[in-house]
């Protein structure tokens, strides 16, 4: 098979997929892992894709490394983060005990949810307020609270959080990717989020469409750790994916 050929066949995998692995190219074109490796250089080169570690992603993905106030959050896909919220708040049941991380899409499941008995234990202090006037048992985790994103952080937290095992766990992520998992800018966040995520028995992350594709700093769990909870926007070729839910 010609250069051109291979190249062709791994941007169309690209295309309806939104990244793919080495493991897919060799097994697809039947090809060496080296030589997979080296289409993958020179499509990079060209800029006709992301070279990543263990694979590659559509040129369209972002990489970023700042992250927006909670009060910016609260204005950029509002509809689309009650319609997830509301599906999330829909899985819990009576006497579950939960994790509810901090982070608007997250909060927004606090309007929806109604099931008796239930337990919530949350790194936000705004989560906190909302779940205690609603008179839902509430367990704010302490420590030190970051000021952009009102997310109780640091070791005390961590230490805590370590000692809960949960029925369910609802985690904010701030960028989805089939490659590279789900990331978030802040490490101490990111540290919290994974220990949350491996404590809880069922693991949900809540992202909106827009969150897909792209990559922040630090990874706190793979994409297969945990199923995903999305609006209706999303793109066909997530849609697919066995463990992503599009809430509607």
């Amino acid at each position: 098979m010609l250069t051109e050929q291979r190249h062709e066949i791994i941007l169309k995998l690209l295309k309806e997929k939104g990244s793919v692995t080495l493991t897919e190219i060799r097994e697809t074109l039947n090809i060496s892992e080296s030589t997979a490796r080296r289409d993958l250089t020179e499509l990079d080169k060209a800029k006709k894709l992301t070279k990543v570690f263990g694979g590659a992603i559509l040129t369209s993905s972002t990489l970023s490394t700042s992250e927006l106030s909670v009060s910016q959050k609260e204005t950029v896909c509002i509809n689309e983060k009650h319609q997830i919220a509301k599906y999330a708040a829909s899985l819990v049941e009576e006497g579950d005990f939960i994790y509810l991380d901090a982070g608007t899409t997250t909060g927004c499941m606090i309007d929806y949810l109604d099931a008796p008995n239930i337990t919530v234990v949350t790194n936000a202090v705004n989560h906190a307020r909302k779940l205690s006037l609603k008179n839902i048992k509430v367990i704010i985790l302490g420590g030190e609270m970051k000021g952009i994103t009102e997310a109780v952080v640091g070791s005390e937290a961590l230490l805590t959080l370590s000692r809960f095992h949960f029925t369910k766990g609802f985690i904010g992520a701030n960028g989805v990717h089939p490659l590279q998992g789900y990331t978030t800018p802040d490490n101490s966040e990111a540290v919290i989020k994974s220990v949350a995520v491996e404590n809880s028995r069922e693991r949900f992350v809540l992202a909106d469409h827009e969150k897909f594709g792209n990559v922040t700093s630090i990874a706190f769990a793979d994409f297969d750790d945990a199923k995903v909870i999305t609006d209706s926007e999303i793109d066909e070729s997530y849609r697919r994916m066995t463990n992503v839910i599009v809430s509607k």
